[in-house]
């Protein structure tokens, strides 16, 4: 991209201000749909539909008195919010958010950069972000803040390598990591049983797993529920914004709606076609004008964003070990399998294994292998029946009442109270 100083000047204005009233939209959205979804009515006041409560909400954080604990380390706790709000705007400069148009005599995309390796660039800057959060822990000197900051680091390693796996499987299958390239290929239209009904080839369905997967990885990667272990209120009072107030605080809390946004926006980019019109609207021309582009787009990441207030207003929050479990034991080996299999597939392609008979008596040979192998594996012997009657203790053993653990029951007419062990006696001689 070649464009003129003024014209990307003219695209990070326009991208800074939509990004800040998309926020406001969304902190109003989410309390309108969640509480549509318990069954209430969510903000009514200030303004039509209660639209002006969000915009109340970030002027009171604005000018609220921004505290500051003596005990923190002042340098690192005023970088960390800066830290995460770079971060989360930086990643938005690689999305395309339309084809090519002309401004003021000038063909450009509506994409403020586009780099050969846009989506590592982008994967790269949202883990910086991260950054944001172990020094926000670490500088407040607190407990609960230094616990959330060692879990957010653990959650992003956990779920950055699946979402890294998924976006390793579109790669293969796009054949570039330019962001607008990935996009491009999407629309590309293909046949269906031979007959051209102007379908474009979206990622979502031909590489469904990756897509799925990337799905629940955005969601941890993003500490929102059910994920959000980083800033469990019941465990950590706030996790590792807890010493923060006024506009440090502020400064999270948009960062943490532009995350969720930008995930979205990156789902939307490599599966779901990015800014192309969706089909059939797609078979009337005047829909696929690249000033429409936008339109479609910030559609679709409003559907991903209307999912995490979904599971939000149904999911509880997870036990960490069911959060870390999920990350290391499904996700990643799902990932690296999947990832395996679409290498094998597109270098069949382009090898023309695909077009052979040899190719397709491998495959089922192996099917038939597995199978057997499924069949005929001796089970597992059945495990040893194990003692589950309940452990009778008197209570009054040791000489002061003792309650029941879990397991045990007092002793009664039922259940007589053990025998005290006889003592042993040394015989003298």
């Amino acid at each position: 991209m070649n464009d003129p100083w003024w014209m990307i000047v003219i695209k990070v204005v326009v991208l800074f201000v939509l990004l800040l009233a998309w926020t406001i939209f969304n902190v109003w959205y989410e309390r309108r749909l969640v509480g549509k979804m318990q069954h209430r009515k969510g903000p009514i006041m200030n303004g039509p539909f209660g639209l002006g409560q969000a915009l109340a909400d970030g002027m009171k954080a604005l000018i609220k008195e921004d505290f500051m604990p003596s005990m923190v380390d002042k340098v690192l706790f005023t970088l960390a919010p800066i830290i995460s709000g770079t971060a989360a705007f930086t990643a938005w400069a690689l999305i395309p958010f339309g084809g090519e148009v002309e401004i003021f005599g000038v063909t450009t995309k509506l994409q403020v950069a586009d780099l050969p390796v846009g989506v590592l660039v982008i994967l790269a800057v949202t883990s910086v972000g991260i950054y944001g959060f172990v020094l926000a822990g670490w500088s407040s000197n607190s407990p609960y803040p230094l616990l959330g900051a060692l879990r957010s680091s653990a959650q992003m390693i956990s779920y950055e390598v699946s979402m890294g796996l998924s976006f390793a499987a579109v790669f293969l299958y796009a054949g570039s990591m330019s962001t607008s390239d990935i996009v491009g290929k999407q629309g590309e239209g293909f046949a269906l049983f031979n007959l051209d009904i102007g379908l474009q080839n979206w990622y979502w369905l031909s590489l469904l797993p990756s897509f799925l997967i990337y799905v629940v990885s955005m969601v941890g990667e993003t500490n929102r529920a059910p994920f959000d272990l980083v800033e469990a209120e019941s465990e950590l009072v706030s996790g590792y914004i807890t010493e923060y107030s006024g506009f440090r605080y502020a400064i999270y809390f948009l960062a943490e709606y532009i995350n969720m946004a930008t995930v979205s926006a990156i789902a939307t980019t490599l599966f779901m076609g990015g800014y192309h019109c969706p089909w059939p609207l797609s078979l009337w021309e005047p829909l696929n004008n690249p000033w429409l582009g936008p339109v479609w787009f910030i559609i679709k990441v409003q559907l991903f964003i209307s999912l995490f207030v979904w599971l939000r207003g149904t999911l509880p929050r997870f036990r960490y070990d069911q959060f870390m479990s999920l990350g290391w034991k499904g996700l990643i080996p799902i990932s690296a399998g999947w990832l395996l299999l679409v290498a094998i597939i597109r270098e069949a392609q382009q090898q023309g294994w695909l077009t052979s008979q040899w190719f397709y008596g491998i495959v089922l040979g192996a099917a038939a292998i597995i199978l057997v192998l499924l069949l005929f594996t001796s089970p597992k012997p059945p495990p040893a029946e194990v003692d589950t009657s309940p452990e009778v203790i008197d209570a009054f053993a040791g000489g002061f009442p003792v309650a029941p653990l879990p397991g045990q029951v007092l002793a009664d007419e039922t259940h007589p109270a053990p025998k005290p062990p006889k003592p042993e006696v040394e015989v003298l001689p």
